[in-house]
């Protein structure tokens, strides 16, 4: 860090003049003695942060100010969580404890910072301490959301201040975010931080291509600002007319839904048509909403030609997350498709500040998507057997930002997530429903458990009394709800099975002369390589144990190592990160000969020299190495932060690296010819695989091909692109998606 002169003066004013910022932010929630105790909260935060500075200099107090703005101004949180944003962070950094917060400002308070604040203490290195966080931040969700969101809003400002981050934290934070936080905000309906959060995530992991959309988008401002008046000019006149109070506004799409929409079509910048949607806002009263929404559409799609396929009406139904809207997509003036959402000031707010507008314009509470949201969470938290991990995984998969709405035979509407099955939908009516389950009707047809569920289909549910769930079940239900119960019915399953083991294994024990105590049966455990005593019991039921391997066991019990499983990868994993840390630097070098940690290139994104990377410490693999925009980086950093080693490669070229390149381009006479000439004859690369198709004059080939480095790589591509008829030449990753995160 740079020394610079402190002004300690010129701080305390500006201290002060965002304490004011901040108070004029939640004016209008204050009621009387409110403004006395964020003064209190600010007072303690000052006091307690006085000596703490954060990494770019500037005093820690502005964090936890920053943090209470956004919570005000951008969520429209009320005074409790302004104290709560001003203390979330002295608990955690300083001398004040929570019986302090208490005693100040009282158990609401209290609880939420404690939600809060960062579990301490040590965790079994196999869980992730992240996740265990996450998961205690959930639990205080289930009583207040507002830990959830004063955790969106510190989160947000930490990312909007993370250029003094050293570039490991900067990738760590960054894919915790992607992996959680934006998901998180987006099921909340807070759109625009949802946004945000994606664009900065993607800013530092994927800086390149983040300047590159962003330069083109400033590039086309101008003819971008000119087209849409153009096209709302007409619209806005309409309504005037028939006396429709409206704003009508031009909104860029934020940078990574443009980047997502060029990957997911494969297509160049050029070719992303929705740059920007028109959003009509109507000035409605309540009971007129629905009505006026629908004449504001009709006079849109008198003026423009409607594309039928893409209207989506969550007037009528609301997401989940009670967002409304109107979206439709029409053909402009100019012939290029425009995306145009419609609704009233009261969606608009819901759609910008999410579950706290929520709570304002709310009547009964029982009817929400939102509510009923929380109340899954709830259930969720409620299954004790689940890891911090496997909780992780089940809760991300219902943050599933797409619903579907299933009928039930009499008629009322249940939502389900995009792929929900039929057994998701049995588990989704009752538990016992669900494990009873042997098929479904859907649309009076008879269909397996496993079908998948469209839009608007009514399912009728058939159960046996003979019926338990299957191991099987897990691979195709989607729901966290149904994941958990089946789990947990497993457990109970095997509890059942392996307490006839037990005595089974006693009677055999008996005839072989040994004795049956814990002692021995721990040394069993170790013996066998099981996880857990129950693991013995359940083998010996199912026969995977018999009397030959007991008396093996008695042959080899003087030289059994008692450690489980679990403790002998996490010392082996302990191992590997000490190796590379205790070298001179704590950077992995690849391609050193006199490194003698063993390394492997991930099969998920083939890493080639001049790659951003990272290592990631497997149980049974070693160290490998990943690209940091690998499809499951994001998984592995947020979810095993500590198992993340810096990497970085040396300067070698003697070495050759498998990457993949997908060609696209018009079928012509001689192209492969030409294509394998440039690949073998200029650039003497050699090529492992060659696949080729060809329909209806266009050609898509894959070819797998042994380069040196990033510069080597990109130049052979800009040499492809040359060829005659080609059009698109793309690196791809390689077809085995997510790697095991063990292996």
């Amino acid at each position: 860090m740079k020394d610079y002169v402190i002004d300690i003066e010129a701080e305390k004013s500006e201290i002060l003049k965002r304490y004011r910022k901040l108070l004029r932010a939640c004016k209008s929630t204050l009621k009387k003695g409110d403004k006395k105790m964020i003064r209190m909260a600010f007072d303690m935060a000052v006091e307690s942060h006085k000596d703490m500075r954060r990494k770019s200099g500037e005093p820690y107090i502005y964090h936890p100010i920053a943090v209470a703005q956004i919570a005000a101004e951008e969520i429209g949180l009320g005074p409790t969580s302004i104290v709560c944003a001003l203390l979330h962070d002295v608990v955690e950094d300083t001398d004040i404890t929570l019986e302090d917060i208490e005693r100040e400002f009282g158990k609401k308070v209290a609880k939420i910072i404690d939600g809060l604040t960062k579990i301490s203490g040590v965790f079994d290195a196999n869980s992730s301490i992240q996740a265990e966080n996450f998961r205690k931040m959930l639990l205080t969700l289930a009583d207040d959301v507002r830990v959830i969101l004063i955790k969106l809003a510190d989160r947000l400002h930490n990312m909007r201040t993370m250029d003094f981050m050293p570039r490991d934290k900067q990738l760590k934070i960054c894919s915790e975010t992607a992996y959680l936080y934006a998901p998180l905000a987006h099921r909340l309906g807070l759109y625009a931080m949802k946004s945000e959060l994606e664009d900065l995530s993607m800013k530092y992991v994927e800086p390149e291509t983040y300047k590159f959309i962003a330069k083109k988008l400033n590039e086309k401002k101008a003819e971008r600002e000119a087209f849409v008046k153009e096209f709302i000019g007409p619209i806005k006149e309409i309504l005037d007319e028939v006396g429709l109070h409206a704003s009508v506004v031009g909104r860029p799409k934020s940078i990574h839904s443009i980047w997502n929409k060029m990957k997911k079509k494969g297509i160049p910048f050029e070719e992303v048509y929705d740059l920007f949607a028109i959003r009509i806002i109507l000035d409605s009263p309540p009971e007129h909403e629905k009505s006026d929404s629908w004449k504001a559409y009709s006079i849109v799609t008198d003026l423009y030609r409607p594309n039928p396929d893409r209207l989506r009406d969550w007037i009528s139904s609301p997401k989940a997350n009670g967002y409304e809207s109107l979206h439709t997509t029409v053909m402009g003036p100019k012939g290029q498709w425009v995306e145009v959402q419609i609704r009233t000031e009261r969606m608009n707010e819901i759609a910008e500040k999410g579950f706290a507008a929520h709570w304002k314009y709310k009547e009964s509470s029982s009817d929400s998507g939102l509510d009923q949201w929380v109340h899954k969470v709830r259930e969720l938290l409620a299954n004790p057997e689940s890891n911090a991990l496997d909780f992780l995984d089940d809760f991300k998969m219902n943050l599933f930002s797409d619903e579907i709405f299933i009928f039930t035979p009499k008629g009322d509407l249940l939502q389900l997530p995009l792929d929900a099955t039929a057994l998701d939908f049995a588990f989704e009516i009752h538990s016992d429903v669900g494990a009873k389950c042997i098929g479904a009707k859907v649309n009076h047809k008879l269909v397996p458990l496993s079908h998948k569920l469209q839009n608007g289909d009514q399912v009728e549910v058939i159960t046996s009394g003979k019926q338990t769930p299957k191991e099987d079940w897990l691979n195709f239900v989607v729901t966290a709800k149904a994941k958990a119960k089946i789990k947990s019915s497993l457990k109970e399953e095997k509890r059942k099975i392996a307490e006839d083991g037990k005595e089974i294994l006693e009677r055999k024990l008996k005839s072989l002369k040994i004795t049956y105590n814990t002692d021995n049966i721990l040394k069993l455990s170790y013996y066998f390589k099981l996880p857990s005593t129950q693991d013995v019991f359940y083998n010996v039921a199912k026969g995977l144990i018999d009397l030959k391997d007991l008396k093996e066991f008695a042959a080899s019990e003087k030289n059994v190592e008692q450690k489980t499983p679990a403790e002998h990868d996490s010392e082996h994993i302990q191992n590997l990160i000490k190796q590379v840390k205790t070298k001179d630097s704590d950077i992995l070098l690849i391609g050193e000969d006199m490194q003698k940690i063993d390394y492997k290139l991930a099969n998920c994104c083939n890493p080639i020299p001049g790659d951003d990377v990272f290592g990631f410490v497997t149980v049974s693999d070693g160290i490998k190495i990943h690209r940091t925009n690998c499809p499951n980086a994001t998984k592995l950093m947020s979810s095993f932060g500590y198992r993340i080693v810096k990497a970085k490669w040396t300067s070698q070229k003697q070495l050759a690296f498998l990457t993949g390149l997908e060609i696209t381009g018009i079928d012509e006479v001689g192209l492969i010819n030409n294509l394998t000439q440039v690949i073998s004859n200029d650039f003497k690369v050699n090529m492992r695989s060659i696949t080729m198709a060809t329909e209806d004059g266009i050609f898509n080939g894959r070819i797998m091909i042994y380069v040196n480095d990033t510069e080597h790589l990109n130049n052979l591509i800009q040499k492809l692109k040359e060829v005659k008829g080609i059009s698109d030449v793309t690196r791809f990753d390689s077809e085995t998606e997510v790697a095991s995160v063990k292996g």
